[in-house]
Order: C-alpha cells, then structure tokens, then sequence
C-alpha cells in the first residue's frame, strides 16, 4: 500500500497519475484538511474535494479545481439578495456541501462521508482526510493573521507571510481509517505530492502520529518537488519561500523536509540542481513533472514508484 499526501491541485493529479497507476488495494490517498472552514453554514472541505472530483474525472480541467460543466446560478441569486459572494460555490459543488453538512450534525465522520462520496462517485481507492478532527491553517503575514481561505482567496495571497499555525494540530489524531493503516504495518512507502509544502503538507504532518509513522523510517519516502524553475505550477508556495527567507527551489524544498525524505523526483528544467541534491544524500530521478494532462500525471507517477522501489530508507 503506497500513502499519497496529497492537497491543492498539483496533489489531485499526482495521486490521479497514482490511481492509474497502482490498483485500488494499493493506494490511500491522504487529503490535508487544513483549509477546511464553514461559510454560509456549510462546511466546506476544498482539497478534499479536489482530489475526489479529480479521481472520478469530473473536475474542471482549465482550473484544476471545481467540477467541470459548471454553473453558478445560486452565486447569481445570492449576490443579487446582498449575500456574501466572495467565495464562490458552483452549483453542482453546492450540494456535495449540503449534503456534507448534513451528515456532520448528525454525527458521521469526515471520513465516513468522504468514504460514502467516493463510492458514488466510482472512485476505487481510498480517499482519507487526514484527521476527522479539525485542523485549521493559520497564516500569520505582515498585515495580521489570516484563516487560510481569507490569506488564500479574500486576500489572494497578497499579505507578505511572516509564519504559520495549525491550530488543533496537537490534539488531533489521525482520521479511523488512516489510524489502521499506520498501525496494521499495510503501507510499505509514502509519496509527499508536489503540494505546498507550508499550506497543504505542513498541516498533514502536524498531526503527531502520522509524522511519528514517516519518521520511524520503516518505509521509503519520495517527494515529487512542487517548484521547477524557480516558481510554482499553480499557487504562492515560491512567493512564500522567499518571503520566509528561503531558496526558492527543489534545493530549498529539499532543505525544508530534510531527513523526512528519502529521494526526490525532480524536473528535468532543475537538472542543474540534481549533484547539489544528492550530495545531500537524496536518491534523485529527473523527469517533466508538469502534469498538465492525465498520461502526462501517469507518467510522473511511474516515476515515482520506480525510484522508491530502488531508493534505501536514510
């Protein structure tokens, strides 16, 4: 059983390519739960939905994010009786939302229902959030501390970022389904997606036991690099490495998860970097990591699993 960390839109292809890649007994997609949030009501779980749309092939291509066929009729209506519009809700999303919602106050977990979502949707392999606990991203910036949505969309990631807080982190355990698969010795490597380090991963590896698990080194632990060339394919991961002081590429990347990870997958634009990653002691393989179509997320995965057959735990 392979682990995929997975959050944002680089996370739902990679654990795509994943999907094709392996059978359903043989991957577990982990989802960061860090930008979930309530707004209208409802509760809102935007990576998580991400990935699943992605997995069941109705998410909308161009964006990355969202279902395809989209329409927004009920954004419409509310803007015109005043409502709060600023995060926008397709209508299709609105009602894997409502129905979310729903099952929460009656006392499902987030996973039950994450389980439940996928089964309807015809998506073979599991899709776990990390904790059914909340855990919540705090972005702390120069203009004050934001929640994630309000850094993310309200203020599209303007505000220069200062640090970081997952607030519930430390009581939360990871979700039902994931706590048997860390403790009934199934999972024989991890793959960290090319996710925002700080925004998506962070918050996964808050959770105690999870990073306990990728800690204790008894499986390999490949990292896909989120920057090539410099920036990030979608999202502020570059733009948050340099406000933190950071190297803004696979090599700062490499130095932010350090002993977590054992090999790194790499673009071949960043080639020029590889002898500086492997004399810190990393297993490297090169390849266009740029998944802008399904073979081409197909691809970066084979990659992946190639070098972690061959990569020793450090």
């Amino acid at each position: 059983m392979i682990l995929a960390l997975a959050g944002g839109v680089g996370g739902a292809r990679l654990a795509s390519g994943l999907a094709q890649a392996l059978a359903p007994g043989e991957l577990a997609v982990v989802v960061n739960v860090g930008d979930d949030f309530e707004h209208l009501g409802l509760s809102i779980s935007p990576d998580l939905d991400t990935v699943m749309y992605t997995l069941a092939g109705i998410h909308n291509p161009e964006t990355g994010w969202g279902r395809a066929a989209e329409s927004w009729h009920f954004m419409e209506a509310l803007a015109q009786i005043g409502g709060d519009i600023w995060f926008r809700l397709g209508d299709r999303d609105l009602a894997v939302h409502i129905e979310r919602t729903r099952r929460l106050r009656r006392g499902d977990t987030l996973s039950a229902i994450t389980a439940s979502f996928c089964a309807r949707l015809a998506i073979a392999h599991m899709v776990l959030p990390v904790s059914d606990a909340p855990v919540r991203t705090l972005v702390d910036t120069g203009a004050g501390e934001f929640s994630f949505q309000d850094y993310f969309v309200r203020q599209r990631c303007e505000p220069t970022v200062t640090g970081f807080r997952f607030e519930g982190a430390a009581e939360a355990e990871p979700s039902a389904p994931l706590m048997r698969l860390l403790e009934t010795g199934a999972i024989n490597g991890v793959v960290i997606c090319p996710s925002n380090p700080w925004l998506s991963v962070a918050p996964m590896l808050a959770v105690a036991q999870l990073r306990a698990f990728i800690e204790s080194k008894r499986v390999p632990v490949v990292a896909v690099s989120p920057i090539v060339a410099g920036g990030a394919i979608k999202g502020p991961a570059a733009k948050i490495m340099r406000e933190l002081g950071l190297e803004a590429s696979v090599l700062g990347v490499a130095r932010h998860y350090g002993a977590l990870v054992d090999a790194w997958v790499m673009d071949m634009q960043d080639a020029v970097l590889k002898p500086a990653i492997e004399r810190g002691g990393f297993a490297v393989a090169l390849t266009d990591t740029i998944m802008s179509a399904p073979e081409r997320s197909l691809n970066v995965a084979r990659e992946t699993l190639s070098l972690m057959r061959r990569v020793e735990v450090r």
